[in-house]
């Protein structure tokens, strides 16, 4: 019998390894039922939020009762309305500048890697610039500078972000550049881009995707600390951070928990299973581990 689980495992596809591997991690797999629950709930909030987010249906600073299940804000609106369409905007804001600086830092770091020289030096130094930065004073400043919104959220994060994959995507396709078959391919005349797109990239996506679930729950958490801090989205669009913006009164934080705690537990749930997802992505999709 163990003969056969052993035969079964050498046949197993690449895919089906990383999946058996990923099973193996409890608290991903818990991870994922979560996200997937609360990305479904997110997705669905038209339909199946109580109230509209921006409507004045209660009293204010109304406590959890049978009508309102996590009570009214400082001006009447649903708690629970508001943090579903909240939802939405992180998410939102976490995989489209996940998305971007991904993109930039897998351009950059292909033509740094494989070009070398002239081209390597001034990505890399521009890269190093960027990265001597502290990070936070430099995504507050450009945020002061440019008029606070979603969007100019996100492009900022994403134009932010990207120096780390850059550096993992040129270190990759630096060893990968020395290989056997990217070196046949070369010498048969290969085109470019198909050695970069086709050849290396499919052996950069691992580590790619694995360092993009740290930039996705950081841009997260970004976008919460700017709202919070009146630099991120505006009221009235609900987002995890603004709805926090109230718990810098002491009495909202001793008196009124529910204006705060379920905000700030959700923004606590997303980023964790994100984190323990890359985790379990990243021993998964190691070639040496067992």
């Amino acid at each position: 019998m163990a003969k056969k689980k052993k035969t079964d495992i050498t046949n197993e596809s690449y895919l089906q390894t990383v999946f058996r591997r990923f099973r193996r991690h409890r608290l991903a797999m818990i991870s994922l039922v979560v996200l997937t629950i609360l990305f479904g709930a997110a997705v669905l909030a038209p339909w199946i939020a109580p109230y509209e987010p921006d409507a004045i249906v209660g009293t204010f600073s109304g406590a959890p009762c049978r009508e309102f299940l996590l009570g009214t804000d400082q001006i009447g609106r649903d708690v629970l309305s508001r943090l579903l369409y909240a939802m939405r905007i992180s998410l939102l804001v976490g995989v489209m500048a996940t998305v971007i600086s991904t993109v930039i830092g897998v351009v950059l770091g292909l033509i740094a890697g494989y070009f070398g020289g002239p081209a390597d030096m001034i990505i890399m130094r521009f890269t190093d610039m960027v990265m001597s930065f502290p990070y936070i004073l430099l995504v507050l400043v450009a945020a002061a500078i440019f008029r606070p919104g979603l969007w100019n959220i996100i492009l900022i994060l994403g134009f932010v972000d990207w120096p780390g994959i850059a550096r993992l995507v040129r270190g990759n396709v630096l060893s990968l550049r020395e290989t056997n078959f990217v070196k046949s391919n070369i010498v048969a005349g290969m085109p470019v881009r198909h050695i970069l797109f086709s050849e290396i990239l499919p052996n950069t996506v691992a580590p790619i995707l694995v360092y993009a679930t740290s930039v996705l729950a950081l841009s997260m958490l970004d976008e919460a600390a700017l709202s919070f801090l009146g630099l991120g989205v505006q009221p009235p669009t609900a987002s995890l951070g603004n709805m926090l913006n109230g718990a810098q009164s002491l009495t909202v934080l001793t008196k009124q928990p529910w204006l705060w705690i379920p905000a700030g537990l959700l923004i606590v749930i997303l980023v964790m299973s994100i984190n323990f997802i890359g985790d379990a992505l990243r021993d998964a999709l190691d070639p040496n581990s067992r």
